[in-house]
């Protein structure tokens, strides 16, 4: 797990503050890990920002298998559904840098909204893989206890969550858990798709108007289910963030360090009551919308290639080995680790026990109803009606 703090001294062998340029004629964007592997010390944001990080050996090491686990374990599910075992998912497929970067960054009272896709960032918070799959089985509503964890539940409404992110943020403030450096602080993840709905909107109006202290963290995967980025927006993403009143930068969303750095920053200046900001996580979604997408209809080989020489983890396995931080025989046990979950996972999935349907009206209300048992009572007599029967 990084604990590095982004304010440090780097590891890293490049001394000059330096920024990234993004897609072609766009505004630099914050990186500190090139493609190649090569760290970069500092970066520099468009308000002037100085975003570093530094973090032990172990620690750079210990992203590196997050990166990894988080990869197999998604593909180990993508794989469960391509067999009828899962009714969808959403792969975060060339994303795991923005969410474990972003995901790392959180502190232990810091509170994230979801999509249906950060499974990245789950996985950090400490939850057990194995959940949001029982949502997607659809044997339970992927029922974990967003309090324990300071994680809520996946939310597959476009949008929704950054509203309900809103109104938290504002609860935070309301009592007075803001302005130390033991404050609190929100952060609702959303695609670049998102941006075009209005409850993203209007979550940007009320988070700036009440200075809710809550991070906007947009992973721009490049494409809204089969929409490009053009097509959402005439201007960078992060740029929007001005009308509303609040900062904005873009990161390098493959590349982890730089997420990390960029998101603890971030929300370090909300829990000290800075207000909201935007971050535009820059990366590609590198398989499917979902399972029931067929991206080869919308876009071209040449286009995935040129990203995959981007990949979020080969960069930081270059990195290791350029700076002798790790070796063969740690890369073949963090693989032989990722069999050993992915392969256990599956098991779990497989046991899965179908609910009896009379569970549905169980958590409809946290003490119950005299309508809701009358309806119970009568689905039972319902279903009895069928047992010995052909039917």
């Amino acid at each position: 797990m990084a604990k590095g703090d982004p304010g440090g001294t780097t590891r890293g062998r490049r001394a000059a503050p330096r920024s990234r340029k993004g897609a072609a004629g766009d505004p630099a964007l914050v990186q500190l890990l090139t493609p190649e592997g090569e760290r970069i010390d500092s970066a520099t944001g468009p308000d002037g920002t100085e975003y570093r990080v530094d973090f032990t050996d172990e620690e750079y090491r210990g992203l590196y298998r997050d990166l990894v686990l988080v990869r197999k374990l998604d593909a180990e599910a993508t794989a469960l559904q391509r067999q009828g075992e899962l009714g969808l998912w959403a792969s975060l497929l060339g994303q795991e840098a923005a969410q474990v970067g972003s995901g790392r960054a959180l502190r232990t009272q810091d509170m994230a909204f979801p999509t249906y896709r950060e499974h990245g960032v789950l996985y950090c918070r400490g939850i057990d893989p194995i959940m949001p799959l029982g949502l997607f089985r659809g044997v339970d509503q992927g029922g974990w206890d967003p309090n324990e964890f300071k994680f809520n539940m996946y939310t597959i409404v476009i949008g929704a969550q950054t509203l309900h992110a809103t109104g938290y943020a504002m609860g935070i403030t309301i009592d007075g858990k803001t302005g130390t450096d033991d404050g609190e602080a929100a952060i609702a993840y959303f695609g670049d798709g998102a941006t075009s709905q209005g409850d993203v909107n209007e979550a940007f109006v009320w988070a700036s108007v009440f200075n809710a202290p809550l991070v906007f963290f947009c992973q721009n995967n490049q494409y809204a289910i089969s929409e490009p980025l053009e097509r959402q927006t005439r201007v960078p993403l992060y740029q929007r963030a001005a009308g509303f009143g609040f900062p904005g930068v873009r990161v390098d969303g493959n590349d982890v360090l730089a997420s990390y750095a960029v998101t603890r920053t971030a929300l370090d200046n909300a829990r000290h009551g800075q207000g909201p900001s935007l971050i535009e996580a820059y990366t590609y979604r590198m398989g499917a919308h979902t399972t029931s997408d067929d991206p080869t209809r919308y876009r071209i080989a040449s286009e995935v290639e040129a990203w995959q020489a981007k990949d979020p983890i080969t960069r930081v396995r270059a990195f290791l080995e350029k700076q002798q931080i790790a070796d063969a025989g740690f890369f073949a046990e963090v693989d032989e680790q990722a069999r050993r979950e992915s392969v256990h996972l599956r098991e779990r999935v497989l046991e899965m026990p179908d609910p009896e349907p009379v569970t549905m009206f169980d958590h409809v209300y946290p003490n119950g109803s005299p309508l809701l048992d009358e309806q119970r009572a009568q689905f039972s007599r319902y279903m009895e009606s069928f047992e010995g029967s052909a039917h």
